[in-house]
């Protein structure tokens, strides 16, 4: 694992799952109320820039449920590959996650959201933030607090100067476009701001994925992502994802 190992996103509302998930439809009928599933598979797990699974495969899924008035909640897993502050392997990561969202106009929709991520066979890594985001057409933009973090907890570690915890936030925003051929182009970027280290652990990162539907065979996207810092592993990222809707 990196001396800051970064988790997992979840989507809610507009905020970008990672791009090897895919949802699989389990109720759909008249009503409010639709539940849903969803499973992925990636190269490499990819998440605010950094790998999570130390540049291997990850397999992932959730199930999620939406009510018509906006409300949904769920839970997702994804293997994982790191080592927490005590220098135990950490092998997966589990989320809890609920959010609200409505659309204002045919362009323009709003979400909140809250997200709890844990890792149980890890020590004091378990963290929780409170999101908010916006959308317009074809831009989406948004930000992340931390508001718990058990990284307090870890011997040696003063109040308030750990990674992952209360007063950290993550800027993001994403462009996407539909091109010929069934082809998909998202242009994604974002910043870490940390309160630990008076900004020393800081970063930016960018990146590209370009997907395609294949009908039955689900929809494949081939990735790249970089970080703009070389205290963290600043290699270019390449990866590939596939999903199916069915």
């Amino acid at each position: 694992m990196n001396a800051n190992p970064i988790r997992a996103a979840v989507v809610l509302g507009a905020v970008t799952m990672s791009a090897g998930a895919f949802q699989v439809a389990l109720a759909e009928g008249e009503g409010p109320h639709s539940v849903s599933a969803n499973i992925g598979a990636v190269s490499n797990y990819i998440w605010r820039g950094q790998t999570q699974t130390d540049d291997q495969p990850a397999i992932q899924g959730g199930i999620d449920y939406a009510h018509s008035s906006g409300f949904s909640a769920g839970t997702w897993v994804s293997n994982v590959d790191f080592e927490d502050a005590y220098g135990n392997d950490t092998n997966y990561e589990w989320d809890l996650y609920a959010g609200f969202g409505q659309s204002i106009t045919d362009d323009f929709s709003y979400d909140l959201n809250v997200i709890y991520y844990a890792y149980p066979d890890a020590r004091d890594s378990d963290f929780a933030e409170v999101g908010a985001g916006v959308s317009y057409k074809w831009l989406s933009a948004g930000i992340a607090y931390t508001f718990y973090g058990q990284a307090d907890d870890v011997p040696g570690v003063d109040n308030g100067d750990a990674t992952f915890d209360e007063g950290d936030l993550y800027y993001h925003a994403a462009l996407d476009f539909a091109l010929p051929y069934e082809l998909g182009l998202n242009l994604h970027g974002g910043y870490y701001d940390f309160r630990y280290n008076d900004g020393g652990n800081d970063y930016g990162h960018w990146g590209v994925s370009v997907s395609r539907e294949a009908g039955e065979f689900g929809t494949f996207s081939f990735n790249y992502d970089q970080i703009g810092r070389e205290t963290y592993d600043d290699d270019p990222k390449i990866w590939i994802g596939w999903n199916k809707e069915f």
